[in-house]
This record gives structure tokens, sequence and C-alpha cells, in this order.
């Protein structure tokens, strides 16, 4: 059985987020978490919060242990993005896109 967790509009890029769900896909929750605790990245925090919430989950609504548990997949959807300007020389203004993401994660336990 997979179990689900999601992590909404983090104000992060999802381009940044992936790099570091690349590394934890289809790793032992447990060294998926070790994984991004020595992570140089302050993202790591953001995905490492979604992994242990669906860990949670499974071991709370679904009596899994937590130690069998596999992250099977991992996504990062780019979540609607807040658009600002910043006023330049000469009366113009550019766009700034504030972008930031939603982390969806799914656990299953190990068969073997």
């Amino acid at each position: 059985m997979q179990v689900k967790a999601r992590g909404k509009d983090n104000r992060v890029s999802a381009r940044k987020v992936r790099l570091l769900a690349n590394v934890v896909r289809g790793k032992m929750v447990s060294e998926a978490l070790v994984l991004l605790q020595f992570m140089p990245s302050p993202l790591s925090k953001v995905v490492a919060k979604v992994v242990k919430s669906a860990a949670a989950n499974a071991e709370n609504n679904f009596q899994m242990a937590p130690s069998d548990l596999r992250v099977v997949g991992i996504f990062v959807d780019e979540a609607p993005t807040m658009k600002r300007l910043r006023l330049m020389a000469r009366g113009r203004a550019n766009r700034i896109f504030k972008r930031s993401s939603h982390i969806t994660v799914i656990v299953a336990e190990q068969e073997g």
C-alpha cells in the first residue's frame, strides 16, 4: 500500500527542489532523512519535513513499520506564482516572479 504526504505552497522554486527530490527517490526513508540532514542546501529541511510526514502517515494511519518504508515516488510541481513589480530608472518597471512549489512524497513498505 502506498501512502502520500504533500507539502503545499513552499516559497521555493520547483526547479531548485527537484535537485533534492532526485537524490532521495528510491531510498529507504531512514537513509533519505540522513542524506537530507547532511545536504548543504537549506531546502533539504523542507523536503525532509514532507518525507517525515509521509512516514508518520504510514505509521499512524496504516500501522506500517517505519523501518520498512521506502520512498517510491517524490515529485515537485509548480504552485501559483506571485507577480511583483520592481521600479526601474526613467519610469520603467520590471516584473519579479516569486515562485513556489508543491512537494508530494509517496512511501510504501519494502517487499521482501
